[in-house]
């Protein structure tokens, strides 16, 4: 199998059969990574659980994957949260071709927050072991761009306003190895954001890349 679509028939139905076994509070999203990463969602069922439907982008976790930046392997029972602040239990499984490529996801999110609300008894069974992970869940490519620049700007610990050009390069840095210009026309949006000129964004970008070459650090 080399692409998501040529199987895309029985990805559909596992998402339904998953779904109808567990119910409206579990959704499951199928992610074909040939389609543009604002579009990479493909089959969606209980899209109500997370806000998104078909045609929607994935999440900052498989961009760093897509980047290289974290490992692409299977994480198993996770936790992270929706905007409106419901907490999700989650599964993202990779698809691969022949050649050990990724081309795709089949992700389970379980929406516990009403478990996690019940009586203390319950609190094992929902809770026990979970590790938290920031994961952002959008309809619109554009407001993961934004996640993005807040989450460094937060690493880097001051406004763009009074950062340094060295402040600058590490947040350019860090938005890198997230898999922001990954993003169609990302470029644009982080000049805006900095205050910077095209030509000084590619400058600081060859200069952080430069820094990795020299054994920078990574988060």
């Amino acid at each position: 199998m080399e692409s998501i679509s040529q199987e895309f028939l029985f990805f559909s139905e596992l998402a339904k059969g998953i779904t109808a076994q567990f119910g409206e509070n579990c959704e499951v999203v199928i992610h074909d990574w040939s389609k543009p990463y604002e579009s990479t969602i493909v089959a969606i069922e209980n899209g109500h659980v997370t806000g998104r439907n078909v045609g929607d982008p994935g999440t900052n976790l498989g961009l760093e994957i897509m980047r290289g930046t974290s490992e692409g392997d299977n994480r198993h029972n996770y936790v992270t949260q929706t905007a409106d602040g419901r907490i999700l239990r989650s599964t993202s499984m990779y698809v691969k071709n022949n050649e050990g490529t990724i081309i795709g996801a089949v992700c389970i999110n379980f929406d516990i927050t009403d478990l996690m609300m019940a009586e203390r008894t319950l609190q094992s069974l929902t809770a026990s072991g979970l590790q938290p992970i920031r994961e952002s869940f959008v309809s619109n490519v554009n407001e993961l761009l934004d996640t993005l620049l807040q989450e460094t700007q937060e690493i880097i610990g001051r406004p763009p306003a009074l950062m340094s050009k060295e402040d600058k390069i590490r947040l350019i840095q860090l938005l890198d190895q997230k898999g922001a210009f990954l993003i169609k026309k990302s470029g644009e949006k982080i000049c805006s954001y900095l205050g910077i000129s095209k030509f000084t964004l590619y400058n600081y970008l060859e200069e952080s890349k430069s820094s990795d070459d020299l054994g920078g650090s990574k988060e």
